[in-house]
């Protein structure tokens, strides 16, 4: 961008420069090389094509799950949990083999032990992950350690197809192990389950997938 000096004031297109006004002064600068009609059809922008639909579905997908369990993320203080939340999704679904490129889900990333053991290993700020303290098996927990804990147990429903999410919460006795926890939805369903820990000062103190 660059100012200019004429008795002439120019405004719109003269070949590849644009010429307008700023803050009183006279702008001219070039115009972009990017052009939506070679971005949607031109082959040589495929890859980045492929790119952004695939980076579009991992900031939907992160972001309905984060919105989800707002009322717990807010208590991490993690200022960079967007952004390290999204890098996490994106991970994810770079684990889907069966899609083509620029189809590739979160979903289908999440069906894998690798998917899962991604998202699972997930630490939200400087709260504890969850699996610290339990294990998950089929609808039953088992407590590690501190059995006077109180528990959350999120069950949520995603439909990564239309960004929806339902999600049901069960407040947990650790007084005993294993752990029921009820099954709200059926199991075709795309389920994952958020456990969180509140010690005796109702403080959370470990929080994570399960």
């Amino acid at each position: 961008m660059a100012t200019y000096e004429s008795l002439i004031k120019i405004k719109g297109s003269v070949g590849d420069l644009v010429f307008y006004t700023l803050n009183g002064k006279n702008v001219v600068r070039k115009k972009s090389g990017f052009n939506k009609t070679a971005f949607k059809k031109d082959p040589s922008y495929e890859k980045v094509r492929q790119n952004s639909s695939e980076f579009g579905h991992c900031s939907k997908a992160g972001k309905i799950i984060r919105n989800s369990l707002e009322l717990y993320l807010k208590e991490t203080g993690d200022a960079l949990l967007y952004q390290r939340f999204a890098k996490l999704m994106t991970e994810i679904k770079n684990l889907d083999t069966i899609s083509e490129r620029g189809k590739r889900t979160v979903e289908n990333g999440l069906k894998t032990e690798e998917g899962k053991k991604l998202l699972k290993s997930f630490q939200f700020g400087e709260i504890k992950n969850a699996l610290t303290e339990v294990e998950h098996q089929d609808h039953s927990l088992r407590i590690k350690r501190d059995k006077n804990a109180r528990g959350t147990i999120i069950t949520l429903k995603l439909d990564l197809e239309n960004y929806t999410v339902e999600k049901v919460e069960e407040n947990l006795s650790l007084n005993e192990s294993p752990i029921s926890f009820k099954e709200y939805f059926s199991d075709d369903n795309f389920l994952l389950y958020f456990l969180v820990l509140r010690n005796e000062n109702n403080e959370i103190s470990h929080m994570g997938f399960v």
